[in-house]
């Protein structure tokens, strides 16, 4: 407790019993008051609440409110410490954003929804809605909290007519922040109006409305359950054309490239409209951008180029573009188990319909890849695949690798 802390020795430097958390020990960042009057700071006294506790830590009192109050004095009193000890290396604490206020979430999204309003307050409360949910989870949990998501579904397709209302556009940025519910996706992708509204969006002058379109179509798509909803959406010819325009993006926009890609899979997961993805050139931009994606969206694009090499089009898609089989073959244990068990499953299928990707392969290196794929701690599934690769190339070998591979004599290739 504060009275017996002793000071804490930071880089040569005692800090102040005062300034330190009576819970952490360390150093406040963000000190807010409980209404017992003692003083914590702002992450360690949430999690003690988030855990069940009901008393204050230091007087063990019962907390009948739970609101915390920023100590702004002590915060500022702090901060002046961290400057004057600058010369030892300490940094000055930043000033915390404070919190969203449910009365002030409450009041902007009510002039925000009100029609009566005029458009320049409308959309002001729309941009301190959207700076306060940039600004922590948090926020975004006590403004969806709010029914900020119906308000915005509402706005968003308010004016579905001409599709260039900055209101619009404004609550289509703030709604994709919020994970929707089943019914709200649902209620999107059953109305033909509101579909088409969304592709006309994708085909839009602003990269970022773009993008934010791509998004949406991604929530509906990946929250909704039924089946033809999702083929509805999917079947829109331009929602093809619009994900697969984001993702060639890169350059100008980089979040484009993560948006396209997980739309895209979304649209992919619908098998009678993936060769729509094909006449978009998608499975070419798919391999051109594979390089530039962090894990979890190269995960995401493998498993989009083996979906679309379940179909013909696909196939001859990936096999015209002379990249795709190194890229897959230098793909396996590179990235994660995920990444590898699709490249094996992508190359297992355009080897299966192609024996110039069989050639291409075994000129790659796939053997030695394979090899270690089927001896590692990948993934079952993973290993099949390679197995069933490995048989189906055998008699592509050239003799001198198959006589010196200790492996290769050694390596079962089961039969399936």
């Amino acid at each position: 407790m504060p009275g017996s802390m002793e000071p804490l020795d930071l880089v040569g430097v005692q800090v102040p019993y005062h300034f330190r958390c009576p819970i952490s020990l360390e150093l406040m960042r963000d000190p807010v008051a409980v209404c017992t009057g003692q003083t914590y700071d702002r992450t360690s006294i949430e999690s003690w609440v988030a855990t069940g506790n009901t008393t204050c830590p230091v007087t063990r009192a019962p907390l009948s409110d739970f609101t915390l109050i920023p100590n702004h004095t002590l915060r500022r009193l702090i901060q002046d410490w961290c400057v004057a000890n600058q010369a030892f290396g300490i940094e000055r604490i930043p000033t915390p954003k404070q919190p969203a206020e449910p009365t002030m979430v409450r009041s902007l999204l009510n002039q925000a929804s009100s029609v009566s309003n005029p458009f320049q307050s409308r959309l002001s409360a729309l941009r301190r809605l959207k700076g306060l949910a940039c600004d922590s989870e948090k926020n975004r949990s006590m403004i969806s909290s709010h029914d900020a998501r119906e308000i915005l579904i509402s706005i968003v397709f308010s004016d579905t007519g001409s599709g260039s209302s900055e209101l619009n556009q404004e609550a289509l940025a703030l709604l994709v922040m919020f994970q929707l519910t089943e019914s709200e996706c649902a209620s999107i992708a059953s109305d033909s109006k509101k579909v088409i509204y969304l592709s006309k969006l994708l085909l839009h002058s602003s990269i970022e409305v773009r993008v934010n379109s791509a998004s949406l179509v991604e929530i509906v798509l990946v929250g909704t359950r039924s089946s033809d909803l999702r083929a509805q959406i999917s079947n829109v010819d331009e929602i093809f054309e619009g994900v697969a325009d984001v993702l060639k993006s890169l350059n100008s926009y980089p979040r484009a490239l993560k948006i396209g890609i997980r739309a895209l899979f979304a649209l992919c997961l619908v098998k009678q409209t993936r060769h729509k993805a094909v006449q978009t050139r998608a499975a070419e931009t798919l391999i051109d951008r594979l390089a530039d994606l962090d894990k979890c969206d190269a995960e995401r694009a493998l498993a989009t180029i083996e979906l679309l090499c379940r179909i013909p089009s696909g196939c001859s898609a990936f096999v015209a573009h002379a990249l795709t089989v190194p890229l897959l073959v230098t793909t396996i244990l590179k990235i994660s188990d995920r990444a590898t068990e699709y490249a094996a499953g992508a190359l297992l299928a355009l080897c299966s319909e192609s024996e110039q990707s069989q050639r291409d392969a075994v000129s790659a290196g796939v053997l030695t890849q394979l090899l270690l794929l089927v001896q590692s701690d990948c993934t079952d599934r993973a290993k099949r695949k390679a197995q069933m690769l490995l048989k189906l190339l055998r008699d592509s070998w050239p003799e001198d690798s198959i006589e010196n591979s200790d492996d290769f004599a050694c390596s079962e290739v089961v039969p399936f």
